[in-house]
């Protein structure tokens, strides 16, 4: 099966890059190819996957779809859930002119019913992927790692954990939190580089500036999947109460590590079973008391990674991969079905 994967290769660190990575090297076993096509698909694969996001203009992407001789999938990786009309009318059209819809949680599937007219049947979940960690476990750190991780911009809620931090000065071991990734090309870099210096300015005059550091690095698959496994415990301490995917979850999830983040929906969903710890945007000691038990308490620690182990197959990229064959396979029948009836219908025979 020839999947076209319709996107720009490119080597910067967005998240949609990565996941169309991900996907196509995923999809580029077992007897499947997947290539990428920029702009538009030339309509030589069995089946175009393409995504969207808010921000992304709709009528272009339905633009793309009406041109194919081939079956669509649309990728929809942000579902607002008080969308602008503009957002909700680009999000209604691309799901009326695609053949298929995937969203990346339930709790995107449940806000497209909800919020947007669009056919349930056409509306599939399947998990973002991410790569399972194969090597051994490396030894962690003598002073215990609280991460983040992911493209800096504001809106990340690094502030709360730095605002935890000087409550945490009497843990053994001195825990320190560590700050990794590039900044997000799609904000200014004044105004990243400014959120940055705030950040280290409050570390300061908090007096923990030795305890909170930036790695401006932009880590690859095998890179990251070391740092995930030095830190004692993965934050996630988002602004947005209405994120219904996130990617940083995901690889934290596939590398069994605990996990505390902020309410937003996609970790509600996928950190209720015991996984990781969720508390309020505006609860800074609850934060403080999460990332405490957890450095604190290593039978809890244990049980909350041996949860996400347990679970963590659930979202490998083979397993991802494997849906959309499945997927694929059913729109390609129906697609099949069309064409016949239609020429049946006509009286034409090809």
């Amino acid at each position: 099966m020839r999947f076209e994967i319709v996107s720009t290769r490119t080597s910067a660190p967005c998240g949609l890059a990565r996941f169309a990575a991900g996907l196509a090297d995923a999809l580029s076993v077992d007897g499947s190819s997947a290539c990428w096509v920029a702009d538009r698909p030339l309509s030589q694969g069995d089946i175009a996957i393409l995504q969207h996001e808010d921000g992304t203009a709709g009528d272009d992407v339905v633009d793309i779809i009406d041109g194919l001789r081939v079956p669509s999938i649309v990728i929809v990786h942000t579902v607002p859930k008080s969308p602008t009309p503009q957002q909700r009318s680009a999000l209604e059209a691309i799901a009326a002119a695609a053949d298929h819809v995937v969203v990346l949680s339930e709790a995107a599937r449940q806000r497209l019913y909800l919020t947007y007219a669009v056919d349930r049947l056409k509306v599939t979940t399947i998990p973002n992927g991410a790569t399972l960690p194969t090597a051994p476990r490396v030894k962690r750190p003598s002073r215990p790692t609280i991460l983040t991780w992911g493209l800096l911009r504001p809106g990340k809620g690094i502030e709360r954990v730095i605002d935890a931090m000087p409550s945490l000065r009497d843990v053994p071991g001195r825990p320190r939190y560590v700050i990794a990734g590039p900044m997000d090309p799609r904000v200014s870099v004044a105004e990243a580089e400014a959120y940055r210096d705030a950040r280290l300015e409050q570390a300061r005059q908090l007096g923990i500036a030795d305890s909170v550091s930036f790695d401006p690095r932009y880590y690859d698959k095998t890179a990251l999947a070391e740092l995930i496994q030095q830190a004692s415990v993965v934050v996630l301490p988002h602004d947005s109460t209405e994120q219904v995917s996130s990617g940083v979850l995901i690889d934290a999830f596939a590398n069994g590590r605990p996990i505390v983040a902020t309410a937003f929906p996609h970790a509600v969903e996928l950190l209720g079973s015991g996984a990781g710890m969720v508390v309020d945007h505006d609860d800074p000691a609850a934060l403080a008391a999460a990332l405490r038990q957890i450095i604190t308490q290593p039978r809890l620690a244990g049980s909350m990674a041996a949860e996400v182990r347990l679970r963590a197959s659930e979202v490998a990229w083979p397993v991802v991969a494997a849906a959309y064959v499945e997927l694929a396979q059913r729109l390609i029948a129906a697609h099949g079905d069309k064409r016949r009836h239609g020429a049946e219908t006509t009286g034409f025979r090809g």
